[in-house]
């Protein structure tokens, strides 16, 4: 088999999770999570299959997809909500709970206020303000809240913390 994307062609353990799960959803007829899994594999498929080139997604490109398809529930649940389907919106929301047992555990505003504030000392200290300390910050924190909190949330707090 030709190697894709330069991990050897082996899909990642939280991909094959997500496929045994799937199969397991299957044999108990666990509805909910059978579709939710089942969705959740397309989108990862369709993220290998985009660009120029197919690819094996790592761990941590399931994880970003994983993420996005969260936000994307819960996006849509406040829609149904505001638009007086809370049915809907609590489907929306059991989606995303179940999609949310794939995530590394999240981060709470407190950890991540702490982490945003050592950061902006750093860049204080490394002589860096405004526009050029935000993406200093941001860059620094990335790696440590990817896929464990959400990139808004974190880009408002570091606005907040810079006084921008």
């Amino acid at each position: 088999m030709a190697s894709l994307g330069g991990h050897n062609g082996h899909m990642s353990e939280l991909k094959q999770r997500l496929r045994d799960d799937l199969t397991a959803s299957i044999r108990s007829g666990d509805s909910e999570s059978t579709g939710t899994i089942r969705m959740a594999l397309t989108a990862i498929t369709k993220e290998e299959v985009a660009g120029k080139s197919a690819r094996e997604l790592s761990d941590d490109d399931v994880i970003g997809v994983l993420t996005s398809e969260v936000k994307r529930r819960k996006e849509a649940a406040t829609a149904y909500r505001d638009a007086g389907r809370p049915e809907l919106a609590d489907k929306e929301l059991a989606e995303a709970q179940i999609l949310a047992r794939y995530l590394p555990e999240q981060l709470t505003a407190d950890d991540v206020q702490t982490l945003v504030d050592q950061a902006v000392a750093a860049a204080a200290d490394a002589g860096l303000s405004g526009g050029r300390a935000m993406g200093a910050v941001m860059k620094e924190l990335k790696p440590a809240t990817t896929g464990r909190f959400d990139g808004a949330e974190l880009a408002a707090m570091v606005k907040q913390a810079l006084g921008m």
